[in-house]
């Protein structure tokens, strides 16, 4: 690297980028990262209180290969920019200036970071003084140390709690480092004790391609060596990457994979899902299990023959995936025992912001403030609904490791929509609901695959109505996807969503105030066990004015046929049995 650069490190990089303060009057900020594989801009918004969302307002990618263009010169020469090169990216530099400058971000809230390719170039120092004289922009080169921090942050942004191993894949470099949201302090350590190794997708599939067997043979070994390192390193700095090394059946280390190259294996692996078509496009927070992402030549097999488009792959990738699936074998050689690999959609870009934030509103659940209260519901309202809904479960039953709205923390979002749209026919509204479930805030940190899907089902549900044939597809999809994590999910989906259909019968209008739902209705609940079928026996405690109005067959039905339309084993074993009485005064 020149000395002239402006290099950042992990002791400079606070002082070197503007930091966030909720008493600035302006949260608007512009990063631009020159990446090996293309160029990427966006435009943020860190206002509070939503600040830890990192919300994009604007974001744009340029597919320029910084990688391709050192290359292009003579092996034997220096790796240098052309010429043109130089012009066209110091020329979309000046653009997105231009773009920032019409959102209104002020000029010191825009930063440029340039990773691995901008080290290696014998001429950086020319690339850096055009796109300074055309734009106005100086360009901080990331130290291979903070590029592994800020990829790490931007993946773990996107999630309410991580725990495991973090690579990040770019076109020039393959990063592996460690998260876990509950270690205080490990950000910076697992940055210094992780590894960059220069073998990234473009500078690898190069090799790959390349006649010289003893350059595949060398660059493939010094892969594996470099991540088996790389890993003994971190469980030795991380003893709880060692614990998860245990021979038994729930044991291995849980991957969390970003970067365009693992994101395009991700994408085939989706493609190959069992479950197709698979019902939500978005590759982050996509999650399989260890058994199935070891399938590496399975995977290069379909990369090779099928003929189609797969989606989430662009043509460069596609040609790149000997290279990204040599990486995944060098991966699961040196992390024998992988219990679930989930793909993460966060960047240099996403980290750079996630590390501008205090510690503790790093740490927030981005789920309580993906949707502030409205102003037709207060806290106490939305407090008390739980209050009614949780209250409908069976005491007796254990249901903390079950995926429901409630232990995935979706409960406030499930609350917000049992009135909305209450004018629209039910038939629409369910459909509404499984499309917006895994549509909605395509990118909010925390909505995991699982999450949409359950909250889509239990919104579905909560209208009790016919569905289209291809939303059928859709619901029946989305009930597999929830069934690989746990069989009686789906039941409790349903469930939930009837208890919401029931209290909407029984409260037709927002309630008021939060007194108001706790004088209307009243759940309890136990679980009888049968050799073939369980009973749940469900009290609803209604006030006397309401009981009189009310057709117990009615809200019978609301229960009548859980589980029944899902087919073959995933039919429910248990059957719903209501009883209503009025709450004494």
């Amino acid at each position: 690297m020149s000395p002239s650069m402006d290099i950042i490190q992990l002791e400079n990089f606070a002082s070197k980028m503007p930091q966030w303060s909720p008493n600035l009057p302006n949260h608007l900020y512009a990063l631009v990262d020159i990446g090996s594989n293309g160029i990427r801009f966006s435009i943020s918004d860190l206002s509070p209180p939503q600040t830890r969302l990192l919300r994009c307002l604007y974001r744009e990618r340029v597919g320029i290969s910084l990688f391709d263009a050192l290359n292009a010169s003579p092996s034997s020469g220096p790796l240098t920019f052309p010429h043109d090169v130089i012009n066209q990216v110091s020329k979309i530099l000046a653009q997105f200036k231009s773009v920032a400058d019409d959102f209104g971000v002020p000029a010191e809230h825009i930063s440029v970071f340039a990773t691995e390719a901008m080290r290696k170039a014998d001429n950086a120092a020319s690339m850096l003084d055009a796109i300074l004289a055309t734009s106005g922009l100086g360009v901080h080169v990331l130290a291979p140390e903070v590029e592994t921090l800020f990829g790490a942050m931007g993946a773990r942004s996107g999630f309410s709690t991580v725990n495991g191993l973090l690579l990040d894949l770019g076109g020039g470099s393959v990063q592996m480092t460690y998260l876990n949201s509950s270690a205080d302090g490990y950000e910076m350590a697992a940055a210094r004790t992780g590894r960059s190794l220069p073998f990234g997708a473009a500078k690898l599939i190069k090799i790959l391609e390349d006649n010289e067997t003893d350059a595949q043979v060398t660059a493939l070994s010094a892969l594996q060596g470099g991540m088996r390192d790389a890993f003994a390193e971190l469980q030795q700095r991380f003893p709880s990457l060692r614990d998860t090394q245990i021979d038994r059946d729930d044991g291995g280390v849980e991957i969390y994979l970003c970067g365009g190259g693992f994101r395009g294996y991700g994408s085939i692996l989706m493609h190959t899902d069992p479950i197709q078509p698979y019902p939500i496009h978005a590759i982050g927070t996509y999650t399989v299990q260890g058994s199935i992402f070891r399938r590496t030549q399975h995977m290069c097999k379909v990369n090779d023959e099928y003929n189609g488009k797969i989606f989430g792959m662009s043509k460069r990738r596609r040609q790149q995936f000997p290279a990204i699936a040599a990486v995944v074998e060098a991966l699961i050689e040196a992390v024998p025992q992988i219990r679930t690999v989930t793909f993460c959609s966060g960047g240099n870009r996403e980290g750079a912001l996630f590390m501008k934030l205090p510690k503790a509103m790093r740490e927030e659940n981005p789920l309580s403030i993906l949707h502030p209260i409205s102003s037709t519901l207060g806290l106490g309202i939305v407090h008390s609904v739980l209050d009614i809904l949780q209250s409908s479960l069976p005491a007796d039953v254990d249901i903390s490791n079950i995926p429901t709205v409630f232990t995935l923390g979706l409960g406030p979002l499930f609350v917000e929509n049992i009135w909305m749209r209450v004018g629209e026919p039910r038939d629409a509204n369910a459909a509404f609901e499984l499309h917006h479930a895994i549509h909605r805030d395509s990118s909010a940190p925390g909505l995991s695959h699982l999450a949409r899907a359950v909250l889509g089902l239990t919104l579905c549900s909560r209208w009790k109505a016919s569905l289209s044939p291809s939303d059928k597809l859709l619901q029946r999809n989305l009930q597999k996807l929830v069934d690989q994590s746990n069989p009686e999910a789906n039941f409790w989906a349903e469930y939930l969503g009837a208890i919401a259909n029931l209290l909407a019968k029984l409260c037709p209008a927002i309630p008021k105030a939060a007194e108001k739902v706790r004088k209307v209705v009243k759940f309890s609940s136990t679980m009888e066990n049968g050799k073939s079928k369980n009973k749940l026996r469900l009290i609803v405690s209604i006030s006397s004015v309401v009981y009189q109005s009310l057709d117990q067959h009615e809200l019978e039905a609301y229960f009548k046929d859980i589980g029944k339309h899902r087919g073959g084993s995933n039919k429910t074993s248990t059957k719903v049995e209501l009883t209503l009485q009025i709450i004494d005064s």
